[in-house]
């Protein structure tokens, strides 16, 4: 499904600048350290915390979005270990300071749990997670991601799953989103930014 709605057209699906939490949260990056940015598509996110003095490992399952990635980071002048790999088949043993994902809600309830667990598994203890997504509320916004509220996140979801990790950010909000074709209009927002201990 992916590789197909990045193959359908030349543009980058999502744009090629940053999600806005991260251009407005830039504490949140670790310079000099590293990073893995998690089903990152097209790169727009994993560029910016290369651009941002990190050093960032990525994947997705899309090679069309992975080769988009690539060129991005070449035209931006940083260096991106971007790789074609799916959620499964990921090497969680391999340790970052950081990690991110964003907007990464494809999975379904059931497997949350497991989703959740290879994150904090690849960080590095006192390491960063990085996360940004949709709220249930987005559903009815139809402004972007899945239709199933079940796959979206709350803060309740975000605290259960990363018991004991220190909190640094975790907020709900609505905002007008402008995320190329992908993500357009009003979406109901949810950051969270936590230290694993």
């Amino acid at each position: 499904m992916w590789e197909d709605r990045y193959r359908g057209s030349d543009e980058y699906l999502f744009g090629t600048a940053p999600a806005r939490f991260l251009v407005e949260n830039p504490w949140a990056l670790i310079p000099g350290a590293t990073a893995l940015a998690v089903s990152d598509g097209e790169g727009r996110n994993g560029v910016h915390l290369a651009a941002a003095g990190m050093h960032v490992t990525s994947f997705d399952l899309s090679p069309t979005a992975v080769a988009r990635a690539r060129a991005l980071a070449a035209g931006r002048g940083v260096a991106l270990d971007a790789r074609v790999s799916d959620w499964k088949a990921w090497e969680w043993e391999r340790p970052y300071d950081l990690v991110m994902g964003i907007f990464i809600q494809f999975m379904p309830p059931d497997q949350r749990p497991a989703q959740f667990a290879d994150l904090a598994r690849t960080l590095k203890p006192g390491g960063r997670l990085v996360l940004h997504g949709y709220t249930p509320e987005q559903v009815g916004l139809a402004t972007g991601g899945p239709p199933n509220p079940a796959q979206m996140w709350t803060p309740e979801i975000l605290r259960a799953a990363f018991p004991g990790w220190r909190i640094e950010r975790l907020a709900t909000y609505e905002r007008d989103v402008q995320e190329g074709r992908g993500h357009s209009g009003r979406s109901a927002l949810i950051d969270f930014v936590a230290r694993k201990p």
